[in-house]
């Protein structure tokens, strides 16, 4: 759908007016809504829990295996954790 030209004399020169982005509260688009924005949101939330989840687990099992390579280099037979009766 084309605009409609202005009419203009001769020599005269279209006005040239500055093209504006939406603003983000004006007239959303179809299909465009706060369910899709919470969506992601949510979904780069999780991902992000899962990543520091997975990273604890890897510090604290790299830990364990440190300490015990270290007890063996120091010439220790008898490097394995007790752990107690409960």
């Amino acid at each position: 759908m084309a605009e409609p030209k202005p009419d203009l004399q001769p020599g005269q020169q279209p006005s040239r007016e500055p093209v504006r982005a939406p603003s983000p509260g004006s007239n959303p688009g179809p299909g465009s809504g706060e369910g899709d924005s919470r969506r992601g949101a949510i979904a780069g939330l999780l991902i992000a829990i899962v990543l520091l989840a997975v990273g604890i687990w890897l510090a604290r099992d790299l830990t364990a295996a440190s300490k015990l390579q270290d007890c063996v280099m120091s010439g220790r037979t008898n490097c394995n954790v007790i752990e107690p009766a409960r």
